[in-house]
């Protein structure tokens, strides 16, 4: 059949549809066309939105296809693989050839104005989010195949309120996505249509959800946003079948629970620690690393004394049970907003000489740090900006060695600043070069104090900082190589410092990455030397990926409100 002549038996079939409760009055000519519908597209059902798609017999993404590192073709996870290296293997696109890399097309979002999703692909099928919409697109020439609409919600505030959302999880034939107010909903990855719907963060107004999930073996998993607004942070884990809860880890301690003594009284249900952007997987270890936020109130610490576990740290648990292996603490009673939701990567390599199974992670005050991940064993931190004034260093035990300085009434400069010196946009590592590429920001700000209580429906912090004028900014894309234990490169932008790109790298010896002025660019992995950019006109705020269809590699990005999708000519 013809697509415009069915596409108008559809649109026949939706308005009769909103007629059914007034079946009894159709003309004769109504009937027939409904009839027709039934008829001859039958595969459309009555009353479903999106009918199935050419690609619905290609999605199935079984458990042991997210095993897979590092990706090929398909890019099936947030970071492309559990490791969260986001490496390519694909070469195609080298450093040869990079320069004539050009623009295959756009999608255009019309629900937001800032997109900060790494698309997924699998099997020739993208899948995106712009708010809580949730839409799939032929990566090959980014057509919409359906849509899935959800309504942004009224009175959330913070970072909620600005309804961001990073992308979805699937498995088999089922995609997971988080809703701006923290509901998580498993759609039919076929049609859209939506299969279940858990509300899991409802009993504080506070919660929000950014992240994109996880799916590990038989459970996907979640969290919240919110750690600067009073909540109580946690990692959950629901059937991926059936979307009930599974188990839940607090990440702020209850009363008589070990760390508890930092929070006094009902300090506890409002500590922050919130977990704010998808973790990393170990199957041979079969153990999940999670980073949490900042503790709340923010910049005021003598309402929660100690260490204020367990803020600030990654978590090492186990994905059948959610009980904690171990954890590590990067910024004990944090007075600055240094959460460590950066991305945890697990790197087997040799390390000063021995075989390890290492955790690095760039770290938003100012560190990267390199941990055992078999047992959270502390191994180096090494410091990556200049203006860092908040620590002396790293003692050997991986504690923080404190200059003193911290938030005041009339204004504390601290540095790094409330952004941190890297966040939540993605690391990558490169397997040939044996580096991390990280972007990081140069940046001091003016930190206030100023007590006050929880209150729902506004912020948490004990007041706020203010940009310093006199001080630019600066964005740096930042190399860090393993054998040497220190900075291989940096990569100075020009800008003002507001940009949110994560890197990719890839087997063509290259790191895709948005710079500070809106270019999408490529430099060379070895060395920083750029090789090409194209430039988007907007502001970046995403992570880039990479995937292949019929051997024919493609690279792609979320920009402002649209998604590029780049190949070689």
């Amino acid at each position: 059949m013809p697509s415009r002549f069915r596409l108008r038996v559809v649109n026949i079939r939706i308005a009769a549809g909103k007629c059914g409760p007034r079946r009894k009055s159709f003309p004769l000519r109504g009937r027939f066309l409904l009839v027709l519908v039934v008829v001859i597209a039958g595969s459309v059902a009555f009353g479903e939105d999106n009918p199935p798609s050419a690609f619905s017999a290609k999605i199935d993404v079984r458990s042991e296809d997210l095993l897979i590192q590092p990706p090929t073709a398909n890019w099936s996870s947030y970071n492309g693989d559990y490791s969260g290296r986001r490496y390519s293997s694909l070469p195609v696109i080298n450093a040869e050839n990079v320069a004539t890399l050009r623009a295959e097309w756009v999608f255009h979002a019309s629900n937001t104005s800032r997109l900060e999703v790494t698309p997924l692909v699998v099997n020739g099928m993208m899948f995106v989010t712009a708010a809580n919409d949730a839409i799939a697109l032929d990566a090959q020439t980014g057509r919409v195949v359906w849509r899935h609409p959800w309504p942004i919600s009224e009175g959330l505030i913070d970072d909620a309120s600005g309804h961001i959302n990073r992308g979805v999880a699937v498995w088999q034939d089922r995609v997971y996505m988080e809703t701006d107010n923290a509901h998580l909903l498993c759609l039919d990855a076929r049609s859209g249509n939506l299969i279940w719907n858990v509300a899991y963060a409802d009993w504080n107004k506070n919660y929000g959800a950014t992240s994109a999930p996880l799916v590990v073996k038989d459970k996907v998993l979640v969290g919240t946003s919110g750690g600067d607004d009073g909540v109580r942070g946690f990692v959950a884990a629901f059937d991926v079948l059936t979307g009930k809860l599974a188990w839940r880890f607090w990440t702020i301690p209850g009363p008589g629970e070990f760390g508890s003594r930092s929070w006094p009284g009902k300090l506890y249900l409002h500590g922050g620690g919130t977990t704010w952007m998808p973790g990393t997987y170990d199957p041979q270890l079969n153990t999940i690393y999670w980073g949490t936020s900042n503790p709340a109130p923010d910049f005021e610490g003598g309402v929660r004394p100690g260490d204020d576990l367990y803020t600030d740290c990654v978590l090492a648990l186990d994905p059948d049970t959610g009980k904690l292996k171990w954890y590590f603490q990067f910024t004990p009673h944090d007075l600055f907003d240094y959460d460590a939701v950066e991305t945890p990567i697990l790197i087997d390599a040799v390390y000063r000489g021995s075989a390890r199974k290492l955790l690095v992670q760039a770290d938003r005050n100012g560190f990267i740090y390199i941990l055992d991940r078999i047992n959270g064993k502390f191994l180096s931190a090494t410091p990556f900006v200049e203006k860092l004034n908040w620590a002396k260093g790293v003692d050997a035990a991986g504690r923080p060695v404190l200059t003193g300085i911290q938030p005041a009434a009339e204004g504390t400069r601290i540095c790094p600043g409330y952004a941190g010196a890297t966040n939540w946009f993605a690391p990558s590592y490169n397997e040939s070069t044996h580096s991390v590429y990280f972007i990081a920001l140069e940046e001091c700000e003016t930190y206030f104090f100023k007590s006050q209580s929880f209150r729902e429906g506004r912020g948490f912090y004990s007041t706020g900082v203010k940009h310093i004028p006199s001080e630019p900014s600066q964005k740096v894309l930042v190399a860090f190589n393993l054998d040497s234990d220190s900075i291989a490169w940096k990569y100075p932008q020009a800008g003002n410092g507001r940009s949110s790109s994560g890197t990719m790298t890839t087997a063509g010896d290259l790191v895709f990455f948005g710079d500070d002025t809106g270019s999408f660019e490529a430099v060379e992995a070895r060395s920083g030397k750029p090789l090409w950019h194209f430039n988007t006109g907007q502001e970046i705020s995403a992570s880039p990926m990479s995937y292949a269809i019929a051997g024919k590699q493609y690279v792609a990005i979320a920009a402002g409100s649209d998604v590029f999708s780049f190949a070689l000519p």
